[in-house]
């Protein structure tokens, strides 16, 4: 349920956060580029995007909750290649210079003004009850793992494997619609330690020793993600006496949060690395894993 009361700052994030604060990692563009001329990093996410637009048409004129899905469909894909090309041509406009998050809202907001609300719930349905089935046997997994470590180590395997399904992901939209999803295959499956960013045993070692108070846990996605692999580890936050707050598409509000005693946990597109973009720039492998652990003492 949304809060009616306003929005306040995050505490943990640095002061004043419209100037300090970046969602995005990579560097698109640096002061000494060309305000005018895309980037080699904006044009090669622009493709990222531009390969996206199949398979989000093809989503869409399954929509049977929107009538003329198809000539819809066809509109969006029309209008937003068209913002892909003036980008590509002025990275200032559009609200530019580009980045993951613009070039995401600006496919959602082309997805909304043809008339689709959310052309994956069908699909969301579906692995949310499918992953439901499974849900009693992976946790039963997890609980028959004696060792705290250990199991604190599966639980985040297992947060990972639910991330990699991700249908924003083209390659990935194309493996589900070819071979399903298998949640257990997918944990079996993680690239080797170490991972390309890898505070593992630094958590570990803060998870054996202490318990948080508070958990907020930002999630962007249904099915396998959140059953199988967040709701797993909230469970296990719960049982250890810590409070869980999921935050899911900007729908929940964090308010009256003490930075003291909080642990933070995110559950993003950029881990797995999903992209050969971003496993580029980390100097990693595709499909490898980040997790990325920084104790702050307020």
């Amino acid at each position: 349920m949304e809060s009616s009361s306003a929005m306040v700052p995050f505490p943990l994030l640095t002061t004043p956060i419209e100037s300090t604060y970046r969602p995005c990692t990579i560097p698109y563009r640096f002061a000494s580029d060309s305000p005018r001329k895309a980037t080699p990093a904006e044009v090669a996410w622009i493709d990222v995007f531009r390969k996206s637009i199949a398979s989000f048409r093809k989503h869409a004129e399954l929509d049977d909750s929107v009538s003329d899905a198809q000539a819809r469909a066809a509109q969006f894909s029309e209008r937003y290649g068209k913002i892909l090309d003036d980008l590509q041509e002025d990275p200032e406009s559009h609200g530019g210079p580009p980045d993951c998050v613009l070039l995401c809202r600006l496919r959602e907001q082309c997805l909304r003004e043809v008339g689709f609300k959310d052309i994956f719930k069908k699909v969301k349905e579906e692995e949310n009850a499918k992953s439901l089935i499974l849900f009693e046997q992976v946790v039963t997994l997890f609980d028959n793992t004696e060792d705290g470590g250990k199991r604190l180590e599966n639980l985040i395997r297992g947060v990972f494997a639910g991330n990699i399904f991700d249908l924003g992901a083209a390659q990935l939209a194309e493996v589900f619609e070819r071979d399903g999803l298998s949640f257990l295959a997918s944990c079996e499956n993680l690239l080797p330690r170490p991972w390309v960013i890898d505070d593992l045993e630094t958590f570990k070692s803060s998870w054996m020793r202490k318990s948080w108070k508070k958990a907020v846990i930002f999630v962007d996605n249904s099915g396998a993600d959140i059953v199988l692999g967040i709701l797993p580890f909230a469970r296990e936050l719960l049982r250890r006496g810590t409070q869980v707050k999921e935050m899911k598409d900007g729908r929940e509000y964090i308010l009256g949060v003490d930075a003291k005693n909080l642990l933070i946990v995110n559950s993003g597109s950029d881990l797995p690395v999903k992209h050969p973009e971003v496993a580029e720039f980390l100097g990693g492998r595709l499909y490898d894993c980040v997790i990325k652990y920084t104790e702050v003492i307020p």
